[in-house]
């Protein structure tokens, strides 16, 4: 779990700007209709992308949007919970499906989407494969924000030095890992510079296991100590013991260290693409990505971690039709062959082309009928597993040894959680 010092920090935080927008509303920021909207988000980085979203929005809704944004996620969430119990609300933000949409659905916070997804789908805007991740008994809540495939980026000229090619299996991976350790490079990137992304090798190595188990243990149906989940462990420890990850100590940007060349490869979404095109690199000729194979070469299917990132609004927004107006044309494709293009990235509409032909590629790679989806890891588990898990993985890359304490840890989270909540629901 954060530190007591980590939770007040953000509370403060978040009290503090609270009081900044509030004392900045007035007009029309202050509530009825509105002209002009406020979308939270917690993807600072990707100010320029929603600016220029906002030139588009305006001129087709003739809505204003003006993104605030936090690259601190304790803090963004301590925010955006703190608004529901004051007067100043986002009018847009976002969030997380799974556990911590659901949480907030519960709470009667969020408004329904129900209506935007049937006519979205109808019009071919939006999938129903797609819908199942922002149902909540039953209804739809928030659209889709960005929509991601979880894969291996690579650096080309690494890969070219070596003679290396994207791997096809497993123990081809293992092959390039090794080799790349052998010649003094290190193979894979460790982690981000928060512990925020702390389980994606976790999910990776479980998922190209045993998607089923992976399941089971999002949905209360397995135990963390299960047998399956501790040989996962055990294998993850002997990556880090052979030197194929980087410091988890280092807390540089990933990209950063990709464009460098000090780790061959990152795990990572496709929106890790944006972080590429924004330091002057090319998909396809400095770097690319590939689906990362099963563990088990068995399987019947290839286990792709997919994500797909919601924008709501409250249920009591400030303006609630201007609001519901803007989600509605933020799924159509003129909004988001504008958002996914951008980024560099894919979008939730498939009726969006992708500009970037290797990019495109993937997308369709991604979209055949050979890979299984599974939900990421930070939405498939519930929240008060996902912190457990999170704090518990981070300090695993510091001690690979502590993974069975680590593991008890996060059952016992795991236990107290499903205690008070229906397994498999």
């Amino acid at each position: 779990m954060p530190s007591t010092r980590m939770r007040t920090t953000a509370v403060l935080a978040a009290a503090a700007a609270l009081a900044a927008v509030a004392g900045c509303a007035s007009g029309n920021d202050s509530g009825g209709s509105k002209s002009g909207l406020r979308l939270y988000n917690d993807k600072g980085a990707w100010k320029p992308f929603f600016e220029q979203m906002s030139a588009l929005g305006k001129q087709q809704t003739g809505l204003d949007m003006k993104p605030v944004g936090y690259t601190d996620e304790p803090t963004y969430t301590a925010f955006i919970k703190s608004s529901f119990r004051t007067k100043v609300k986002p009018d847009l933000f976002t969030w997380q499906t799974g556990g911590r949409l659901e949480e907030i659905v519960a709470q009667n916070q969020v408004a329904e989407t129900t209506s935007i997804w049937q006519d979205a789908i109808k019009s071919g805007d939006l999938t129903q494969d797609l819908a199942k991740y922002y149902t909540v008994g039953g209804k739809q809540y928030c659209v889709p924000l960005n929509t991601g495939y979880w894969g291996m980026f690579y650096n080309k000229k690494i890969f070219a030095k070596y003679g290396l090619a994207p791997p096809t299996t497993w123990a081809d991976l293992m092959k390039i890992a090794q080799t790349l350790k052998g010649g003094g490079q290190v193979p894979f990137n460790q982690t981000t510079p928060t512990s925020l992304f702390s389980f994606a090798w976790f999910e990776q190595l479980l998922a190209g296991t045993d998607p089923d188990l992976y399941e089971r243990l999002s949905t209360g149906r397995a135990s963390y100590t299960d047998p399956g989940v501790v040989k996962v462990m055990e294998q993850w420890k002997s990556m880090i013991d052979s030197g194929y990850f980087s410091n988890p100590g280092d807390k540089a940007d990933p990209a950063d260290h990709f464009k460098a060349g000090d780790a061959a490869m990152v795990i990572s979404g496709t929106w890790f693409n944006t972080s590429m095109t924004q330091r002057g690199l090319k998909l396809g000729t400095d770097y690319g990505f590939f689906l990362i194979p099963n563990v088990q070469p068995s399987l019947p299917k290839r286990s792709l971690i997919f994500e797909s990132g919601p924008l709501c609004s409250l249920r009591k927004a400030p303006d609630a039709a201007a609001s519901t107006k803007y989600l509605k044309w933020w799924v159509t494709p003129g909004a988001q062959e504008k958002w996914a293009n951008a980024r560099g990235d894919v979008s939730g509409n498939p009726k969006v082309k992708i500009a970037d032909p290797e990019l495109d590629k993937v997308t369709k790679e991604a979209a055949n009928g050979g890979n299984r989806l599974v939900l990421r890891y930070f939405e498939a588990a519930p929240a008060p597993v996902l912190t457990a898990a999170l704090s518990g993985f981070d300090g695993f890359l510091s001690k690979p040894g502590s993974y069975m304490a680590v593991l008890k840890d996060i059952q016992k989270a795991n236990e107290d959680y499903w205690k008070n909540h229906k397994a498999g629901s």
